[in-house]
């Protein structure tokens, strides 16, 4: 895999967790979203003028082009599984940001997600 399209993986990855952080923020304070239609509508209409909200979607759209991008210089057996480095960034964003607990097998699995994406890439070369 070439540099470039590493980097390309690495920057949807990245963007695809920020926009999870940033929509976790928007919903922090809320609660459970009820499923009601009115509390739904109001939920909605209460989200859509949320910043956060609006910039987890704005790092979806560019994370969506920059992964079009890797895609067309990548096999897609390849690059989808490096998506797994996602949950990576996403569980120590968490942990950091909003003091989510990360327990010793979620550690573990982070650990075991290194080493797969590891041996994916070393294989590719």
């Amino acid at each position: 895999m070439s540099f470039v399209a590493f980097l390309l993986i690495l920057t949807g990855v990245l963007l695809n967790a920020t926009a999870q952080l940033l929509l976790k923020m928007a919903v922090r304070g809320m609660g459970p979203i009820a499923l009601s239609p009115e509390t739904l509508l109001r939920s909605a209409w209460s989200l859509a003028q949320n910043p956060y909200i609006l910039a987890g979607l704005v790092c979806y759209a560019v994370s969506l082009v920059v992964w079009i991008l890797a895609l067309s210089r990548v096999e897609v057996s390849l690059a989808y599984p490096m998506l797994s480095l996602g949950y990576i960034v996403t569980a120590i964003g968490a942990w950091m940001f909003f003091s989510e607990r990360l327990s010793l097998l979620q550690w573990l699995g982070i650990v075991v997600i290194i080493v797969g994406v590891a041996l994916l890439a070393r294989g590719s070369t």
